[in-house]
Order: structure tokens, then C-alpha cells, then sequence
């Protein structure tokens, strides 16, 4: 069967093709409504059938890390986990995955930083790391040496900042490997956008970035975009773990420098991919300089102790 191209928007034909192979979506008048967000996607709600679904026709993205076959899986997962959408269909060559649509609603961070959705995320999370595994993985020092490999193979250079960042990496590498947690399948790029508020029901949406790994990096990845406070963080940790240890503050706060690290080196990568017009020179430095301020902090060296220890 030849790829099937789809239009943006997708035209009446482009569905019409895409029902002869979902059923569901077969002999409906459908037609696709673009829906906002996504950098490496174009997403669409799809009208028309007795439901309404999402239509996700995903971008090339390996550069940026993105695992298409991983993100069908983790969708899949997240979906009988009932802590996202349902999938009902997943089109290869192309790689358009199709969900119910979730009418819900963006969280405001400040609602998201409540000790009781503190709660309602740590049980999230909880359930997606309790969950059965998917045949992918996800580090955040792998990917930065991906991002690394990348950006120069695309030309672009690395800002001074990458050297002195890349050190304390590799101390923090040193000391979280001491003691690990068993590998989850976690989201890793648990951004306010990729929450959305159904009712009463909280669930997470794209799953792009999934993979086996370190659940503290969920942890630590939902802390940074959601500017927790250290005493979030200790909420957040007591909702998850029903306890908060010294050494597992310390990791979630080593990890939080990780996802600027990671994040900072996507803002380089894009500096050569280029899939919008933003300024990613500036969206790297950023980050840059907010790893150079948390991992100057006099209370790091004691983060390291506490694992090491």
C-alpha cells in the first residue's frame, strides 16, 4: 500500500482514505479541525463519527529524540492505565496516531502546584511507573550526548556553556548511579501543556519523548516546568513515595539540573533543525543558565553526598 500523504488541514478525501483502514471512522461525513500546540505534529479534531477523536500526524523527530514507535506503545500503555487517552488506531507507514479526544482543559500552573494535584500527579505517575514496560528507552544523559552528537552533525556549534554543564553531568551520572531505582516506563516531558483536566479526571497526553528510565526524572521534569518550591518537591515526594528521604530529594533536585541540561540542548539542536521561526539560541541560553545557577548552589556537593553515601 502506498503512504498515504495527508494535507494541512487534512482534506475531506485525505479522511476519507484514512476510514478505509479504521473502521470506526468508516462511512462518516468527517471532517478535521487544527488543534493548537505541537512543534514536531500537527493534530487535528476529528468531527463527524458518533465520537470525536484526535488525529496526530507526527513530524520527523528523531533528531529531537522522538521515538514514533515508542510513543504509539506508551499511548497504548497510558490509555489501559486510564491515565490517558484511548487509542483507536495507529497508521503504519505514516505514523498518524488517532485517540478519542479528551474535552478537557489546561491546568493553570499555580492550580498545579496545590498539595491536592500534587497529589493527583504523584498518583499519576505512581500508576505509569507501576505499569507494564515498552520496548524503548529514555536517559537523560544519553540524550544529551545525542543532542550533542546531533548538533554538530547539523553544524551547529556548542555554546561555551556545554563543557562546564557536560562536568557536573558527569558527576551527577557518578553519584545517581550509586543507588538507581529500577527502570519504568516514565513520560519525560511532563510539561503543563501535556496535562489536561477532564472532569474531575487528570490525564497526560503526548507521549513522544517515552521510554524505560529513571522515574525520578518524571519527577524531577514535572518539578522544573512547574517552578516547585523545595517543599513542593517534599509534598510531591510524600504523595509518590508516602515518605520523603534526604536521598531522594537530593536525587529528584540533581535531576532537575538534568532536565535543564536536556532541555537546553534540544533549544541546540533546533538552533540546526529550525521547526518554527523562534529564537532557540536564546531558549538554549536560558536553560543554560539556569543549570549553571542550581548546580552552583552551595547545597549541591551535599546532593552528591547523599547518594553517594
Amino acid at each position: 500500500m502506498d503512504a498515504l500523504e495527508v494535507s494541512n488541514p487534512p482534506t475531506a478525501d485525505d479522511l476519507s482514505r484514512i476510514a478505509e483502514r479504521v473502521p470506526d471512522l468508516r462511512g462518516y461525513p468527517l471532517r478535521a479541525e487544527p488543534l493548537p500546540g505541537g512543534l514536531t505534529n500537527l493534530n487535528y479534531r476529528i468531527h463527524g463519527a458518533p465520537e470525536a477523536y484526535v488525529l496526530r500526524v507526527t513530524g520527523e523527530a528523531e533528531m529531537l529524540g522522538a521515538d514514533r514507535e515508542a510513543e504509539y506503545a506508551a499511548t497504548v500503555m497510558a490509555g489501559g492505565l486510564g491515565i490517558g487517552p484511548q487509542v483507536l488506531a495507529y497508521l503504519r507507514p505514516e505514523k498518524i496516531l488517532i485517540t478519542r479526544f479528551v474535552a478537557g482543559h489546561l491546568v493553570p500552573p499555580e492550580q498545579m502546584r496545590t498539595t491536592a494535584m500534587l497529589g493527583q500527579v504523584a498518583g499519576l505517575l505512581r500508576r505509569l511507573h507501576e505499569g507494564p514496560a515498552i520496548n524503548a528507552s529514555f536517559s537523560a544523559f544519553g540524550i544529551v550526548e545525542t543532542y550533542r552528537d546531533n548538533a554538530r552533525w547539523l553544524g551547529v556549534e556548542l555554546p561555551e556553556a556545554f563543557a562546564w554543564s557536560w562536568e557536573r553531568a558527569e558527576e551527577m551520572r557518578a553519584a545517581l548511579a550509586a543507588d538507581p531505582p529500577p527502570p519504568c516506563l516514565c513520560h519525560n516531558d511532563l510539561l503543563n501543556a501535556n496535562f489536561l483536566l477532564e472532569g474531575n479526571r487528570l490525564l497526560i497526553v503526548d507521549w513522544e519523548y517515552s521510554g524505560m528510565g529513571d522515574p525520578f526524572f518524571d519527577l524531577a521534569n514535572f518539578s522544573t516546568n512547574h517552578d516547585l518550591t523545595e517543599d513542593d518537591d517534599r509534598t510531591l515526594l510524600r504523595a509518590y513515595l508516602r515518605r520523603v528521604r534526604e536521598r531522594d530529594f537530593a536525587r529528584l533536585r540533581l535531576l532537575r539540573i538534568m532536565s535543564d541540561f536536556r532541555e537546553a540542548m534540544w533549544g541546540v539542536v533546533q538552533q540546526g533543525l529550525r521547526t518554527t521561526d523562534a529564537d532557540y539560541v536564546a531558549y538554549a541560553d536560558q536553560f543554560f543558565a539556569r543549570l549553571r545557577e542550581r548546580a552552583s548552589d552551595p547545597r549541591y556537593p551535599a546532593f552528591i553526598e547523599a547518594l553517594q553515601a
